[in-house]
């Protein structure tokens, strides 16, 4: 295996942008972290970042927001057993450094336990899993806006009975450095942009809403006039079906869940209770489970944070890790836990690139990247045949799950009746609800079309959003309860 080298140039420009104009250095770093480890503590981290976004929205055919902003700033943390002391600053400076680096030590004892700073830093291995961009500065306000015009064009042409467009854009380039008291100094510089669209259309009094959108770490240049193409006709299609929708009946039923976004089922019903810290504490239904049967034969699902361009994905995490492929449960069989240091170093068990945050204003913690179910072998057409009464959804609007037991409600924004092995008419308002590792043993086909969400996942935890990804293939799901409106 080719061993990840360290992307200097990426490591000069963090260090030009977060270090430089203050007049920071290697040394003067060393010199915070060592001021922690007067202290007893086992580990200590430095996370500069530097943020800039921008976001434009348009209604009623005219931009009705646009905002722009810049976020600096730095967060010191220590860590001595299953402590967490935690400091931040949005001044760069080594008197702010010191300051936080000083209430973060408050932790421990007095006295220099036998864990000492590294003596001098070394610079990371990183991917380049996508380019330095910065996206705001890729095109002109005028083309953002024009942008947003033509996309609402595009899909009012669509359909006399679009009545109403909403469109979105937004962008940033954030800049992170961390520094380890390992000795790991780590670089990123992360784009990130997202289109989205909402339509309403309207027929004999009766509106209906669709949606569509999508993003990754690229510039504004990535929405061509073909993908401006594709996510109004995705909107339109699912607002029209709506349009003819009948309520959904209830009760346990055969349900066919779409590939792609309907991951999104997955990443919250499954995916959260896989994090490190709620199996540590031992709140998550998967607990203790490492090696037992959680799921149907045939079930493989990973977390990769290592897919070129793709929205959950990073270069490093937000502890300075090279972002990884975990498999997670491996035919069916619970194989690993998604971590962060800290949780990773309390179970003895190895970081898997997961440690992230929202900001240098907030700790890490163990989050997912792009979670998704790995293909079968089954024909999506074959499994649709298969059934003789059930539901086919087709895409996801919220839900909920409790992560002690795995439960779990879903809305599903699109759906199909299906009677004889064929789509039969759609309904609306039907809800999923389950229990995520019971869901798991009831899958009895995995098609072979694979798909990832078009990129525009944002995950919440305890407060803090990240961008995520999620995907799975075509799935029958055996007996699943459908709350309905029937």
């Amino acid at each position: 295996m080719k061993p990840i080298e360290p992307n200097l140039a990426t490591h000069q420009a963090a260090r030009d942008i977060l270090l430089s104009p203050y007049g920071l250095d290697e040394s003067t770093l060393l010199k915070v972290l060592g001021s922690i480890f007067t202290h007893r503590v086992d580990y200590a981290d430095l996370y500069f970042q530097f943020t800039r976004s921008e976001s434009w929205s348009l209604e009623e055919g005219i931009v009705k927001t646009g905002s722009f902003s810049i976020d600096q700033g730095v967060g010191v943390r220590a860590v001595s057993g299953d402590r967490t002391a935690f400091s931040y600053s949005d001044e760069i400076s080594e008197h702010a450094l010191l300051d936080a680096a000083a209430a973060t030590r408050t932790i421990a004892r007095q006295g220099a336990g036998k864990i000492k700073v590294a003596g001098k830093m070394q610079p990371a291995g990183a991917r380049s899993l996508y380019l330095p961009k910065d996206p705001v500065a890729s095109m002109d306000a005028t083309a953002k806006v024009q942008l947003l015009e033509k996309l609402e064009r595009i899909a009012r042409a669509k359909d006399p009975r679009i009545v109403q467009v909403m469109a979105g854009l937004a962008g940033e380039q954030d800049v992170v450095l961390v520094v380890r008291s390992d000795g790991v100094i780590a670089a990123d510089i992360r784009p990130l942009v997202r289109l989205s669209l909402t339509v309403i259309a309207e027929q004999d009094g009766r509106r209906e809403v669709g949606t569509s959108g999508g993003g990754g770490r690229y510039d504004f240049g990535y929405f061509s006039e073909e993908l401006l193409e594709k996510y109004a006709s995705e909107a339109v299609n699912s607002a029209l079906v709506n349009l003819e929708s009948r309520p959904a009946p209830a009760g346990p039923m055969t349900v066919v869940l779409g590939p792609g976004w309907p991951g999104v089922l997955l990443h919250e019903a499954i995916g959260h209770g896989l994090e490190g810290d709620f199996n540590r504490k031992g709140s998550s239904a998967f607990s203790g489970r490492i090696g037992e049967r959680v799921a149907a034969k045939g079930v493989t699902v990973v977390d990769d944070g290592t897919i070129a361009d793709r929205r959950g994905s990073l270069n490093v995490d937000d502890e300075g890790h090279a972002t990884q492929c975990t498999t997670l449960i491996e035919d069916g069989i619970l194989r690993a836990y998604i971590q962060d240091t800290l949780n990773a170093r309390l179970m003895k068990m190895s970081p898997t690139g997961n440690g992230r945050r929202e900001s240098y204003a907030h700790l890490p913690m163990p989050r997912m990247t792009n979670t998704y179910m790995l293909a079968g072998d089954r024909d999506p057409a074959e499994i649709l045949a298969s059934v003789k009464h059930g539901l086919y959804a087709v895409n996801f609007g919220g839900g909920q799950v409790d992560i002690t037991n795995g439960k779990f409600v879903f809305s599903a924004s699109e759906a199909w009746m299906i009677e004889d092995g064929k789509l039969a008419y759609p309904v609306k308002g039907a809800t999923l609800i389950g229990n995520g590792p019971d869901v798991l043993n009831r899958v009895s086909m995995i098609g072979n079309d694979l798909r990832l969400d078009s990129g525009i996942g944002t995950c919440g935890k305890d407060g803090q959003s990240v961008p995520v990804g999620v995907g799975q293939p075509t799935l029958r799901i055996e007996d699943l309860t459908v709350g309905g409106t029937a």
